[in-house]
C-alpha cells in the first residue's frame, strides 16, 4: 500500500502539473475513441499497450474478458456497453484476450478453481468456448488447448457482444465496428482476428471484424 501512496504523491507533485490542460479538459466531459474490453489480469495495461492518454479509451475489465449475452437480468457489462455506444458514441469496440490467461486455464481445468464458486459461475459465460475447444481441438496438447481457448474465447465473446441491442443497432447502421485481439505478454505482439481468412494474424493494418465469424478450426498461434 505504501508504494501506491508514494505513487499518488509523485503523480500530484510531478505529473499532474505538466498535464493540467489535459485534465482540465477532461473535467468537462469525455469523448473516448473506443471501448476496450479486456481481462482483469494485472499484467495488461490498455493505455500502455495502445499508447493512449486518459480520456481516449473507455475500459471494461473482468476475469476472462467475458461479455454475458444480453438478457433481462443486465449487469455491469451490459450497462457499460450501452453507455459506451449510445451515450459516448464510440465507433470501435475491441475485445482483447491475452496469453497465459488464468481464467481460460480455469475454464479448461475446472479442478484448479473448485474452491472459487463465484469464479466458476462467472466462467459459465465462456461455456461455448470450452465446448468448441473440447469438440474441435481434442488432439492438441494441454498447452496448445489453452492457447486456442484464449483465441476461441475472443470469438465467442464477440458473438455475445452482438446480442446487445446498442451494438446490434450500431452494426446495422455501420456506426460501430468490432475487433478481436489477443495480446502476447512475452513479445508485445498483438494478433487480430481477420474475418477473410477466419484466422488470427499479426496486427499490422486496420481491420474491420464485422463479418460473421466462421467456426472453422483456427491455426495454432503460439501465445
Amino acid at each position: 500500500m505504501q508504494k501506491l501512496i508514494e505513487g499518488l504523491h509523485h503523480f500530484q507533485q510531478n505529473v499532474f502539473g505538466t498535464q493540467q490542460e489535459l485534465f482540465e479538459r477532461l473535467s468537462k466531459g469525455q469523448t473516448p475513441d473506443a471501448l476496450f474490453i479486456t481481462c482483469s489480469d494485472s499484467r495488461i495495461n490498455p493505455n500502455l499497450l495502445t499508447q493512449t492518454e486518459p480520456g481516449e479509451l473507455f475500459i471494461l475489465r473482468n476475469a476472462g474478458n467475458l461479455i454475458p449475452p444480453y438478457s433481462a437480468h443486465t449487469g455491469g457489462e451490459a450497462a457499460t456497453i450501452e453507455f459506451a455506444v449510445d451515450g459516448l458514441s464510440v465507433k470501435d469496440i475491441i475485445i482483447c484476450g491475452h496469453s497465459h490467461c488464468g481464467a481460460m486455464d480455469g475454464l479448461m481445468n475446472p479442478e484448479g478453481i473448485r474452491n472459487f464458486p463465484a469464479l466458476n459461475r462467472w466462467l459459465s459465460h465462456a461455456e461455448a468456448t470450452r465446448r468448441i475447444v473440447h469438440d474441435l481441438y481434442a488432439d492438441l496438447t494441454p498447452e496448445e488447448r489453452l492457447n486456442v481457448a484464449i483465441l476461441e474465447n475472443v470469438l465467442a465473446q464477440m458473438e455475445n457482444l452482438r446480442t446487445h441491442p446498442s451494438v446490434a443497432a450500431g452494426l446495422a447502421k455501420g456506426s460501430v465496428r468490432i475487433h478481436g485481439w489477443v495480446y502476447k505478454f512475452q513479445s508485445g505482439e498483438i494478433f487480430s482476428y481477420d474475418p477473410e481468412s477466419a484466422q488470427f494474424v499479426h496486427l499490422t493494418v486496420q481491420r474491420s471484424d464485422n463479418p460473421g465469424i466462421g467456426r472453422q478450426r483456427l491455426d495454432i498461434v503460439s501465445i
